[in-house]
């Protein structure tokens, strides 16, 4: 194998540094800054407070100074507990129901602007727009569908920003991302040996797309901002590989290549910020993923490794995940109360549709469903060039009822419910310079 340090290997190299657990609906990331953790991210394409304008809307930079820096850290603590309700999962009839397969993970960011003069602006954004992990005790009920699953991605968002006149700024970006999955399952439920042996698959790839955005300065106190994110598509390779007393199912358990295709959705946000007076600001947000995108992620061999399973021959899916999903709308509105001339208070509440459309379609190892965002969050002036956000949301989610049904291929059918939570927690530091 390849040592060379390439693209392909640079999610491995900070993986730590940019795993996560998905806040948002599916595996989509909002946390792309911290400043905006206190609306709820309402008003997300038009606020322009700090160079993370960059990700939610290039167009924002025609409203900061001439250089401007911003960072921040993000931290997401979940909870998903199954309860099971008649599961028919053969040999891991006895097993538990897979402890919390939550836990923590960390989003960090980093932008830049420049002003090339008074209309031109350039920047540079780094983030994660997607991402997920979960991970359940080995045994459990729903072993033979996910033990873990984990995606990471890292974007970067080289920018520019033309102020066209007092009233109109567009902007547009082009994102080189990288993907990294990592995915681990027992293989059967057809025997106690069978469920004790493991798969182990892990995929990666990069690609490139682009955004888009528009501000607009409807009177001294109304902005309204539009922005759209390109979909991105994955031609993703890896391997297989096999752990425990039955790996020969599979032929050996040497590693056998895979691939798979995957588009990530696209996004459109429509914002708009209004000043009631010189203390309080009303912020809105609508914002549409294309989730429908993946319908299903087939897993395909590319090498033949023994006989008799379509886990050991070549371009047979060694396993397809049948999402089905839909797309789905967030809705976001946010205040901001300036205290004094240091100090602003933000406040908001979302509704977020999850793109599962029912429990035969729900994965054991996405247990989303729609949620509420509650946020609160502070900004505090340190001086006239730097300013500190802190924010916090608890996200209430609805209980996931699934009936997934694997039974035919092996996998059982894990039936029963979830109950997830979510807290969130970040920091952003921005400077002008």
């Amino acid at each position: 194998m390849n040592k060379m340090i390439t693209p392909r290997l640079i999610p491995a190299l900070i993986a730590v540094a940019f795993s996560g657990t998905a806040s948002a609906s599916g595996f989509q990331l909002l946390e792309q800054n911290a400043s905006g953790l206190g609306n709820a991210y309402a008003g997300s394409a038009a606020v322009a407070e700090n160079a993370s304008t960059i990700f939610y809307n290039p167009a924002g930079m025609t409203e900061l100074k001439d250089r401007e820096i911003s960072g921040g850290l993000t931290a997401i603590n979940t909870s998903y507990k199954f309860t099971d309700n008649g599961s028919n999962v053969g040999a891991l009839a006895t097993a538990g129901n897979g402890g919390d397969g939550g836990g923590w993970g960390y989003l960090p960011n980093a932008y830049a602007s420049w002003a090339l003069n008074k209309d031109w602006y350039i920047g540079l954004g780094v983030g994660a727009p997607f991402g997920l992990k979960t991970e359940f005790d080995n045994p459990w009920k729903g072993g033979a569908q996910s033990l873990m699953f984990d995606i990471k991605t890292i974007n970067v968002n080289p920018s520019i920003a033309w102020r066209v006149n007092e009233s109109v700024s567009l902007g547009f970006g082009l994102n080189w991302q990288t993907i990294q999955a990592d995915y681990h399952r027992q293989v059967a439920v057809l025997s106690a040996n069978h469920a004790a042996t493991k798969m182990l698959l892990k995929l990666d790839d990069d690609a490139w797309g682009w955004n888009i955005g528009a501000l607009f300065k409807l009177t001294p106190k109304t902005k309204l901002g539009v922005s759209y994110r390109s979909t991105m598509k994955y031609d993703l390779k890896g391997d297989i590989k096999f752990e425990g007393p039955v790996a020969q199912l599979a032929g050996s358990t040497t590693d056998r290549g895979a691939k798979a295709s995957l588009e990530l959705p696209d996004t459109f946000i429509l914002s708009l910020t209004h000043a009631l007076n010189d203390q309080v600001e009303l912020l809105g947000d609508l914002s549409w993923t294309g989730w429908s995108s993946i319908q299903e992620v087939a897993v395909i061999n590319t090498e033949t490794k023994g006989v008799g399973s379509p886990l050991s021959t070549e371009g047979l899916p060694a396993q397809t995940l049948h999402t089905k999903f839909r797309d789905t709308w967030r809705v976001a509105l946010g205040s901001n109360y300036r205290y004094n001339d240091a100090l602003k208070l933000k406040f908001g509440v979302a509704y977020d549709q999850t793109p599962v459309k029912g429990e035969n379609t729900r994965l054991v190892s996405l247990p989303d469903n729609n949620r509420w965002w509650l946020s609160l969050g502070a900004q505090w002036k340190a001086t006239k060039d730097s300013t500190l956000d802190l924010g916090v949301t608890r996200l209430f989610v609805q209980d996931s009822k699934i009936d997934n049904d694997q039974f035919s291929d092996g996998r059982g059918r894990v039936t029963g419910s979830y109950k997830a939570t979510a807290w969130i927690i970040g920091a952003q530091y921005s400077m002008s310079f």
